[in-house]
């Protein structure tokens, strides 16, 4: 007799527990399938301090091979789910299609960057939703300082070392907070012009920083970020974003090279693809994390909408803490459809939270208890130490080299700001060249595919292809010092025609086109 399938759609903190869960209790009695686009489970609560230069990038991530046990991995991402026919069409790596069957499914797709309907935000802002994102940050920010130090024109420098953070929840708090750190360090190496200093602003239309949070762990991350110098402003946004800055709701032009993009998430598009009832996106569940009609659909993480028994009327906040929770009671929902044990509703009791605020400083209340400076960065480091699934010892040897030698800041100039757009259905992977405009991350319905794309021919300087000519082993290339334009390179109108005066020409950061996410805004994003 066959064994019965499980497939795992996506390994973030829903889907990773799952499988985790999974891989314990079933014993080889059922086949483990793991669907994600990458090798790797992203621990994102540290994703702050990647771009900050004090972890290492492997350091947050966990092989998904190396810690689960009795599940097969199948690098991919879901393009299409037939529910009738309980079937997961997907797209390799490589271009490779591929189709899964399943006996049970577990969505657990996670969630991609909010976008909002504001002009030139998805044009010349950036995410902070995958480890791509984190490392173009940590080079931009780089490069940034590097070119404001080597200026003579003070309007230059200011807006280089200008960088807006806009959303002052979790992610966009521990971002400012350990971005002015890490710049202020680089230019204690590098100095500015007499009198000017790295400027961090963090922008959010509520009234205070952590609005999801107590009062208490408001008070004290907003006093943290302004006692370092980050320029806090509540009840603001941006209204316009151009290449040489933003413009804010209250009037104000702020000149700037860097916009980064934290107000929030929506679910992954693939939860809308599948016509099942949504609330705000996400597919509705019942408190067993079973689709109603579909009782061989299970969904957690945040692509679900789980009903908050503790609120009754409301569903579960789209948090880690919630999707490893739901994980775990998703896993044995699944063992007992198969008989082995009994269904339990997905119940929480909020244990606290923590927000690391870089250096010594933290914003904790384990149990309800308010802590604050060491003392909470204690804990707080404490309690991701023993969250996280793998890479401990290596964490902790980066925190404790941190704090006894002084930061690398270099650029390794591996992501490029075409790579990481905002419009995107894939934060975890980055963009590669080649790509037509318009057309979505994961799936291309109709028409031949792009030739780097799945399914099509390797492009010249991606692997299995011929090497391009600026590439290792091939001519120099012509656009570089002494020579013509690269025949790879991206080219505005007739190659032989240089732009006019005031067009630059394609640079290194020119994109052959954007990613765009299948998904539109919605009425009640405004």
């Amino acid at each position: 007799m066959s064994r019965p399938r499980i497939v795992i759609v996506g390994a973030g903190f829903a889907g990773y527990r799952t499988a985790q869960t999974l891989s314990r209790t079933a014993r080889g009695r059922a086949e483990i399938v793991l669907l994600n686009p990458t090798d790797y489970f992203l621990y994102l609560p540290l994703l702050p301090q990647v771009a900050a230069g004090v972890l290492e990038p492997r350091r947050v991530t966990v092989s998904l091979s190396g810690t689960l046990p009795h599940v097969r991995l199948v690098l991919g991402e879901a393009g299409r789910i037939d529910l009738d026919a309980r079937q997961v069409h997907y797209t390799g790596p490589e271009g490779e299609g591929g189709t899964l069957s399943y006996d049970r499914l577990v969505l657990a797709a996670g969630s991609v960057n909010k976008l909002l309907p504001i002009p030139g935000v998805a044009e010349h802002a950036h995410g902070f939703r995958g480890l791509p994102e984190a490392l173009y940050l940590r080079d931009h920010v780089t490069r940034q300082v590097e070119l404001a130090a080597a200026t003579d024109d003070p309007k230059r420098c200011s807006s280089r070392c200008t960088f807006v953070v806009v959303g002052a929840g979790y992610t966009g708090t521990e971002v400012a907070a350990h971005g002015q750190l890490f710049t202020d360090a680089q230019v204690a190496k590098q100095p500015l012009r007499t009198g000017m200093r790295p400027r961090w602003i963090l922008l959010d239309i509520a009234d205070r920083v952590l609005p999801e949070l107590d009062e208490r762990l408001s008070r004290t991350a907003d006093t943290v970020l302004r006692e370092r110098g980050v320029d806090v402003r509540m009840g603001t946004s941006v209204k316009e974003a151009t290449p040489d800055g933003v413009l804010l709701t209250d009037g104000e032009f702020v000149e700037t090279r860097t916009l980064v993009w934290c107000v929030g998430v929506r679910p992954d598009p693939l939860a809308e693809s599948l016509g099942l009832p949504l609330e705000r996106g996400r597919l509705l569940v019942d408190p067993h994390l079973q689709v109603p009609g579909r009782p061989e659909v299970f969904a957690c993480g945040d692509a679900a909408a789980v009903p908050d028994l503790e609120k009754p009327g409301s569903y579960t906040p789209m948090t880690a803490q919630h999707a490893w929770r739901q994980g775990k009671v998703c896993a044995h929902n699944i063992a007992a459809s198969f008989g082995d044990g009994e269904r339990r509703a997905y119940r929480h009791k909020d244990l606290g939270f923590v927000v690391d605020l870089g250096g010594v400083k933290a914003a904790a209340n384990p149990l309800g208890v308010n802590l604050s400076g060491v003392a909470a960065g204690a804990v707080t480091r404490g309690y991701h130490l023993a969250a996280m699934p793998g890479n401990r010892v290596r964490v902790a040897a980066d925190w404790l080299l941190d704090a006894v030698l002084p930061r690398q800041a270099v650029q390794l100039g591996l992501v490029r700001s075409w790579s990481v757009p905002l419009d995107t259905a894939s934060p975890e992977v980055a963009r590669v060249p080649g790509r037509p405009e318009g057309e979505p991350a994961k799936t291309r319905p109709g028409g031949e595919p792009a030739k780097n794309q799945p399914g099509g021919e390797p492009a010249k300087n991606q692997p299995g292809g011929e090497p391009a000519k600026n590439q290792p082993g091939g001519e120099p290339a012509r656009n570089q010092p002494g020579g013509e334009p690269a025949k790879n390179q991206p080219v505005t109108g007739t190659p032989d025609v240089a732009p006019p005066p005031d067009q630059p020409g394609p640079g290194p950061d020119v994109a052959p086109g954007p990613v765009r996410r299948t998904d539109r805004f919605t009425e009640g994003d405004a």
